[in-house]
């Protein structure tokens, strides 16, 4: 196993003594969410994002129906550094239940998961994830998806009662006794990462596609709330789906749908700023997300070390304040949304 690279910058958690990376490693490809990957290649991924020097690693039950933490547990018993390690409760997994096809992985584990808000029931999935992880603690435990992306206007109700009547005070407990260090959330939506920082103590909270270079619409009101509570933010999704990696080419994704055509005139006016200035437009969509204070880390999927390596190297990259200074100019950026300073 290759020696460990310098390590990448890092920041605190919100108000928490947890120090993370700047890039952290986000586990959903890992559980075959769109190819079937070899095995050995999906460990080996993990170890090249720890020798890398990223010492966030995020995962959830619901990726892979649990395989995305048995991976993961693999590669920490081959390259265990100092890394903090995060996953989510509000799935139970039912291992001789039929899988269904509802969680949209292509690949797997064929055990069923169901959705368990409950005290008992996080209990159980924390549980259930430090079996497959081979682990004995975790750093930050997140309640995933009480969004009404997954559960729909009717039911988004009943889903957030039972969350913080149940996985929250179980998800506290632990955070009392120690046996956890942070306790959040991970949505979609900045509505509700806002409703669940007003009805509860959180240290963080995993927020994926509301805060990017094309669009911010977290910034008016959840992203000042959490720097006033000291929420650190782990953001996904900064690439919109893609569409900031590809660019405004045939087929891009945008929400995980073909992108309308007003998203590829606007990321390709983006794109042409970043040409002006040298800079990948990859590479400015991974900076500017670091730019608001709230933000501790941003979690990026991978599913090869070259992967890895490329989403180092483009954070590592300078980005000139000039580009920032345009994209204003232009309207591309609003005149008060924070940007990356010079080394940042």
């Amino acid at each position: 196993m290759p020696a460990a690279s310098p390590a990448l910058p890092t920041r605190k958690l919100g108000g928490t003594d947890i120090a993370v990376s700047t890039l952290g490693f986000g586990g959903a490809p890992l559980g075959d969410l769109y190819a079937r990957l070899d095995e050995a290649q999906a460990v080996a991924t993990v170890e090249a994002a720890i020798t890398g020097g990223i010492t966030l690693l995020d995962t959830s039950p619901l990726y892979g129906h649990g395989l995305s933490e048995h991976r993961i547990g693999a590669a920490l018993r081959r390259a265990r550094g100092d890394v903090m390690l995060s996953t989510k409760v509000g799935r139970v997994a039912e291992p001789f239940g039929p899988r269904g096809e509802g969680s949209g992985y292509l690949g797997g584990l064929p055990h069923a998961l169901r959705f368990d808000y409950s005290y008992d029931g996080a209990m159980r999935s924390l549980e259930q994830s430090a079996l497959r992880l081979g682990v004995d603690h975790f750093d930050i435990v997140l309640i995933h998806d009480v969004d009404v992306w997954t559960h729909g206007a009717d039911a988004i109700e009943d889903r957030f009662s039972q969350a913080m009547n149940g996985a929250y005070r179980a998800l506290e407990s632990l955070r009392a006794s120690g046996a956890v260090k942070a306790i959040g959330v991970g949505v979609n939506e900045a509505q509700m990462c806002e409703r669940f920082a007003r009805a509860g103590d959180f240290d963080t909270m995993l927020l994926a596609g509301r805060y990017s270079l094309l669009e911010q619409p977290a910034l008016a009101s959840f992203m000042p709330l959490a720097l006033e509570k000291r929420i650190g933010l782990m953001l996904g999704g900064v690439f919109n789906s893609g569409i900031l990696a590809t660019g405004p080419v045939a087929g891009a994704k945008y929400n995980y749908k073909p992108a309308p055509p007003e998203i590829l005139a606007r990321v390709a006016a983006i794109e042409a700023v970043c040409i002006r200035h040298g800079v990948p437009l990859r590479r400015a969509a991974l900076h500017f997300p670091l730019g608001h204070p709230a933000v501790a880390s941003l979690v990026m999927g991978a599913v090869s070390p070259a992967e890895v390596a490329d989403q180092i190297a483009e954070l590592s990259a300078p980005v000139p304040a000039a580009l920032w200074g345009e994209l204003k100019a232009q309207s591309l950026l609003g005149a008060d949304v924070p940007v990356p300073t010079e080394g940042q």
